[in-house]
């Protein structure tokens, strides 16, 4: 038997893979965090699927309970938002279920960055601007960042900036951020990407605490910081040059 960790996306139910699909229509199981994740994907388990909303249970409720479905031959669908690649919690649950001897699997998603990406109408890697992505947060109470990835000293690259988990911190991510990137630098916040209540904020480094405020985002938002924001009259990308050869062999 296997336990599915799948990316169930940033919040639309449409976006997820066929292949999440097709597995939350095939599992017995399903284990799902109900305050991230849309209830809509609910409809796809099977009519008799045990369904369990993880949002109130520890980490050792939810292995225990995966633990026994695989002890039962169930298959488990394990829902979490965006990708389980990112700030999923899956890397210590998996640990656990290597030390059990339980088989997983992992389906990617859609992150929260490329659906706040989507949504500002932006690519963020534009020729000549940027061709990198730091994708970070911020320091809170319950995870520390490590040395070193600190938002002045990841800041120094220049590169596009995409910071979750913090709109709460609005204040310390534009100080810290305004050193490399200076207060006109291009920015934004998309707060629940993809979902029917969306909010999109654009400004600048200068304007985007009042914005945040006024808005009163405090959580389940991207912010995102860089010059492609506003990028123009960059160069075109060599993959559709004309002066590219596209001889096939």
């Amino acid at each position: 038997m296997t336990v599915h960790f799948i990316g169930a996306g940033p919040g639309a139910a449409d976006l997820i893979t066929l292949r999440a699909s097709r597995i939350i229509a095939e599992s017995p199981a399903c284990l799902y965090a109900g305050s991230l994740v849309p209830a809509e994907l609910l409809t796809l388990c099977p009519d008799d699927a045990e369904v369990i909303d993880t949002a109130r249970l520890s980490l050792d409720e939810i292995i225990e309970q995966i633990i026994a479905f695989d002890a039962a031959g169930l298959d488990v669908a394990r829902l979490h938002s965006g990708d389980p690649s990112i700030y999923s919690a899956v890397a210590e649950q998996v640990r656990r279920l290597d030390a059990a001897g339980v088989a997983y699997d992992i389906v990617p998603g859609v992150p929260a960055f490329t659906a706040a990406a989507a949504a500002l109408g932006r690519e963020l890697t534009v020729p000549g601007v940027s061709q990198s992505i730091v994708l970070t947060r911020v320091s809170t109470l319950s995870t520390a960042m490590p040395p070193g990835e600190d938002l002045r000293s990841l800041g120094r690259s220049g590169a596009t900036m995409v910071v979750h988990l913090g709109a709460h911190r609005i204040e310390q991510i534009v100080d810290e951020l305004s050193e490399n990137y200076g207060s006109d630098c291009p920015a934004a916040v998309v707060a629940f990407a993809s979902r029917p209540d969306e909010v999109v904020l654009r400004g600048t480094l200068a304007t985007l605490v009042d914005q945040v405020h006024a808005a009163g985002i405090t959580k389940t938002a991207v912010v995102i910081v860089g010059r492609v924001l506003a990028a123009e009259g960059f160069p075109d990308s060599y993959l559709y040059s004309a002066t590219r050869s596209r001889t096939t062999h």
